[in-house]
C-alpha cells in the first residue's frame, strides 16, 4: 500500500509552475509585477529569441535587501501581506509568493540586486530549483533577472511553445496591457536588439495609446470620465468608425492591474449601443479605481481573473461613461480616411492635443509626431516653415480678436463653420452648434445613395441607413408607450422546438411579453402567438417573430435591453427604404431633415455609417486645385 507523503519543495514548485508560467509572456507578467510593486520608474525587457532563449527584465525599483534575496525563492515567500486581513485589501499586484520559485523550478534565472542604502549588491542563480552561486557583486540601486532556458527540464511544456512570432506576440500585448494600466513608468521591450515598445512614462494614457496602437489611433480617442461613491472610471475609448474584429482592443483595468472580465467588456459594448457594426469592437482602455475590499483578486494563480462586488453598479457606470463620452462628439466619418478606415472629420478637444499641421513643412510633421509618441517637447519650426503656414478649411490661420465686430468677420465665419460654433448677431454670445449639420438635397445616386451640401463641403448618405435609422428611433419612441397597441394576426404564428429549446422559451416568456409578444403552450413543446404589437409593422411579421424567439435560444444570457434592441433594429430594417428605391428631391429632403433630428445620426441601428462627408478641402486636393505643402514644387527654372 502505497504511503501518503509530503511531495519534495522542487516537484512542488514544479506543479505550480504548471498553474504560474504557460509561456514566456507569463514570465514576463510576473516580473515586471514586481518591479512594479518595487516602485520602479523605468521598466526594461530584453528577449532572445522571443524569451525562448533568455529574458532579461530591468527596472530601478527598491531592490532587495541581500538577506532577503534567498528568502525570495521560497515558496509563499513574500513582502506585499503579512495577515488574513491584508488579502482582502491587496493594494499590490503580486501577492502570493508563487512566482520566483516558480519560474526557478523550470529554469535557469540568475537575479542581482541593490539597495540605495546597501554597499554592495547580491547577485543569486538558482537553476532548476537549485541554488548554484549566491555572492556579493556590483550594481545600481534596482534589480535584474535574467530567465534562460525556460522549461529545459520539462520537456512536454517545451514541446507546446508556440513559434517564437507568436510568443513574441502574447508577451508584447501584455506588456503594452501593462503599460496602459501605468502610463506613469516608462516601459521599453526588446526583442534580439530591436525596439517594440516605448513609452515616455509622463503619466498621459493617451500618449501611452499612441505608443501602443499608433498616432493615428490616439488622437480619434475620447476621454471618459465618470464615478460615484464606490468607483471612479477613467480612460479613453476610440469612435465607432474606428474599430476591430476581436474583443482583445478593450482593456480593462482594476487598480491598474489588467483583468479579463466579460461582463467588463460587455459594459464598454453596452455603451456604444447601436452605434457599431455587427461583428465589430472598439479599441478601448478603460481603468476603474475602486476600494480594495470591493475586489478579490485571490481567484486565479495568474490574478487575471478577479472577482467584484457590486458588480452590476459598475456595469451601469461604464456604459453610462462611454454614452457620455461618445455624446459631444460628430461621428461622421471622413471619405479620405488612410488604408481603407475611416476617419472621423472632427476634431475633439483631447485629439487636438495629439493632432500635427500638415501645413508645415515635413520636417515640423516630424517633430510633433515624435512629441505626441515620447512626450518630448517638438522643434520649434523655423520662420521660413511658419510663413509657409497658410490658413486652409482644416487648419485657419491664427485669429486675433480686437473688438466685438470682429465675431462677424469672414475669417472668424470660416472658424465658425468648421468648428461648427454659432455667434448671435446682438450681443457675440457664443454657443456650441449643431453635432449634425444642415444638409441641401442635391441629388440620388443609382437610386441608392443620396447627394447633399453642407457649409463644410459634399456629404454622401446611404437611403437605406438613414431611413432605417428615422424608424428604428420612431419604432423605439412607440414601444416604450406604456399601451403599446397590438394588432391581431390573421393567421396565428405557430412555433414547435425541440424539448431543449422549448424549455428556454418558458424561461423567457416574461421577457417576450414585455416586447409585445405572449406565447400561449399550444401542445407539447409547442407555443402560439396570435397577435403582435404594430411597431412590427405588417411585413413578415411571422419572420419577425420567430427571429427573436430564436434569438433568445441562441443567446440564452441576452438581457431584455439587448432582446428589445434587435427586435426594433430588425423592425426598423423591414420597414426602411431599400436600395434602388428612387425618391423625389421634396422625400430626399424630408429624409434628410428627419435624420438631423435622430439622437444618433450617424448609424443604423446596426452600426454601419448614414454619411460619409468630404471636406471642401478634400474635394479641392482631389481635383488638385491645392497640392500637399509639403510635397515638392515643381521648378521651372531648369
Amino acid at each position: 500500500m502505497t504511503r501518503i507523503h509530503e511531495l519534495p519543495e522542487n516537484l512542488a514548485n514544479q506543479i505550480a509552475a504548471g498553474e504560474v508560467i504557460e509561456r514566456p509572456a507569463s514570465v514576463v507578467k510576473e516580473l515586471v509585477e514586481n518591479a512594479i510593486d518595487a516602485h520602479a520608474q523605468r521598466i526594461t525587457v530584453e528577449l532572445t529569441d522571443a524569451g525562448l532563449k533568455t529574458i532579461t527584465v530591468t527596472d530601478n525599483g527598491t531592490g532587495i535587501a541581500g538577506e532577503d534575496v534567498p528568502v525570495a525563492f521560497r515558496r509563499h515567500a513574500t513582502s506585499k501581506i503579512t495577515d488574513r486581513t491584508d488579502l482582502f485589501r491587496v493594494h499590490t499586484l503580486g501577492f502570493r509568493g508563487e512566482a520566483l520559485p516558480s519560474i526557478a523550478s523550470v529554469a535557469d534565472v540568475t537575479l542581482t540586486t541593490a539597495t540605495k542604502e546597501a554597499q554592495a549588491a547580491t547577485m543569486i542563480r538558482i537553476k532548476g530549483g537549485e541554488q548554484v552561486a549566491f555572492e556579493p557583486t556590483a550594481h545600481r540601486p534596482g534589480t535584474v533577472v535574467t530567465v534562460a532556458g525556460l522549461f529545459y527540464n520539462t520537456p512536454a511544456r517545451l514541446k507546446y511553445l508556440k513559434a517564437p512570432a507568436t510568443e513574441l506576440a502574447h508577451t508584447s500585448d501584455l506588456l503594452s496591457r501593462m503599460a496602459l494600466g501605468h502610463p506613469e513608468i516608462s516601459f521599453r521591450l526588446v526583442n534580439n536588439g530591436r525596439t517594440l515598445l516605448q513609452t515616455a512614462g509622463n503619466g498621459k494614457m493617451q500618449q501611452v495609446i499612441s505608443a501602443v496602437y499608433g498616432v493615428r489611433v490616439a488622437r480619434e480617442m475620447l476621454a471618459v470620465d465618470q464615478q460615484d461613491l464606490d468607483f471612479h472610471v477613467t480612460g479613453y475609448i476610440a469612435k465607432p468608425t474606428m474599430t476591430r474584429a476581436a474583443k482583445k482592443y478593450m482593456t480593462t483595468l482594476i487598480n491598474g492591474r489588467t483583468v479579463i472580465n466579460p461582463v467588463l467588456r460587455a459594459a464598454i459594448q453596452e455603451g456604444y449601443g447601436t452605434k457599431l457594426m455587427v461583428g465589430r469592437f472598439p479599441i478601448a482602455v478603460i481603468n476603474i479605481q475602486l476600494d480594495p475590499l470591493l475586489v478579490d483578486v485571490n481567484v486565479h494563480p495568474t490574478k487575471q481573473e478577479v472577482r467584484l462586488s457590486k458588480e452590476d453598479q459598475l456595469v451601469t457606470l461604464i456604459t453610462a461613461a462611454i454614452q457620455e463620452g461618445l455624446a459631444g462628439a460628430n461621428l461622421i466619418p471622413a471619405a479620405t480616411g488612410h488604408h481603407g478606415h475611416w476617419e472621423s472629420s472632427s476634431r475633439t478637444k483631447h485629439s487636438q492635443q495629439l493632432d500635427f499641421q500638415t501645413s508645415l513643412h515635413a520636417q515640423a510633421v516630424r517633430n510633433r509626431v515624435h512629441a505626441a509618441v515620447m512626450g518630448a517637447s517638438p522643434v520649434a519650426p523655423s520662420r521660413a516653415q511658419k510663413e509657409q503656414v497658410v490658413a486652409t478649411d482644416d487648419h485657419p490661420a491664427t485669429i486675433t480678436i480686437k473688438s466685438r465686430a470682429d465675431l462677424t468677420s469672414p475669417i472668424m465665419q470660416a472658424w465658425d463653420r468648421h468648428y461648427q460654433v454659432k455667434v448671435s448677431g446682438e450681443n457675440g454670445k457664443v454657443h456650441e452648434g449643431e453635432r449634425f449639420p444642415r444638409l441641401q438635397y442635391l441629388g440620388q445616386v443609382h437610386g441608392t445613395y443620396l447627394l447633399a451640401e453642407g457649409a463644410d463641403g459634399l456629404y454622401l448618405i446611404d437611403q437605406h441607413a438613414a431611413h432605417e435609422r428615422v424608424k428604428y428611433e420612431e419604432i423605439t419612441t412607440a414601444a416604450a408607450n406604456e399601451h403599446v397597441s397590438m394588432q391581431e394576426l390573421l393567421v396565428p404564428v405557430v412555433l414547435s422546438y425541440p424539448a431543449s429549446d422549448a424549455l428556454i422559451v418558458s424561461e423567457r416568456l416574461g421577457d417576450l411579453k414585455q416586447l409585445g409578444l405572449t406565447l400561449t403552450d399550444f401542445g407539447q413543446n409547442t407555443f402560439i402567438v396570435r397577435e403582435h404589437p404594430t411597431w412590427m409593422g405588417r411585413a413578415d411579421v411571422a419572420e419577425q417573430i420567430r427571429t427573436i424567439v430564436d434569438t433568445v435560444i441562441t443567446h440564452r444570457k441576452i438581457t431584455l435591453t439587448r432582446l428589445r434592441e434587435a427586435a426594433l433594429a430588425m423592425a426598423s430594417c423591414k420597414r426602411a427604404i431599400k436600395a434602388n428605391h428612387h425618391l423625389e428631391p421634396a422625400q430626399g429632403q424630408a429624409l434628410l431633415a428627419h435624420l438631423a433630428e435622430c439622437t444618433n445620426p450617424y448609424n443604423c441601428p446596426h452600426g454601419r455609417p448614414t454619411t460619409i462627408h468630404f471636406t471642401a478641402n478634400e474635394l479641392q486636393r482631389m481635383f488638385k486645385r491645392i497640392q500637399d505643402p509639403h510635397h515638392s514644387k515643381r521648378s521651372w527654372n531648369q
